[in-house]
């Protein structure tokens, strides 16, 4: 059995190179329209706020998943109680790998990994001033990536 990746980084790396680089890349652009004032920056902030990260995504639908399958199994017929298993089995999976069949779907959607968003939230942060070492002189996209290296 291989060693399973460190928690905060294991959806990204079971999640294909071109997938992360596209979430990578649209972060980036967020970040560096957001930086043309603190309006925007503010306004995004509370986006952030509001987003959904990949793990509540997956234990959302794998509620809906078990709660479908005790009611179909209870009203319609018992093998779709086999789904609540399945979903389990997909769960553990999940929390031991960081991979599981809904993942590279939800990635592909768009959905981060919470780690991300606190990555995004942290240059949109020092971009509004919050951290000293972050100069804010420079022209947006080369601010913006500059930020989001700082909160790596």
């Amino acid at each position: 059995m291989r060693t399973p990746p460190p928690g905060a980084t294991r959806v990204e790396q079971s999640t294909r190179r071109e997938v992360n680089q596209k979430i990578s890349r649209r972060t980036q652009a967020t970040v560096a329209s957001a930086a043309v004032s603190l309006d925007h920056i503010e306004r995004r902030l509370a986006e952030l706020d509001r987003e959904w990260d990949i793990e509540r995504a997956l234990q959302t639908n794998f509620g809906i998943i078990n709660v479908a399958s005790i009611i179909l199994g209870g009203l319609v017929a018992r093998p779709w109680f086999l789904l609540t298993g399945v979903a389990a089995g997909f769960m553990a999976k999940h929390a031991l790998e960081g991979w599981c069949p809904p993942v590279p779907v939800l990635r592909r959607l768009g959905f981060r990994t919470a780690r991300e968003i606190a990555q995004e939230r942290y240059a949109l942060k020092a971009l509004r001033g919050d951290f000293e070492d972050v100069d804010a002189s420079k022209p947006h996209q080369a601010l913006a990536a500059a930020a989001i290296d700082h909160g790596r």
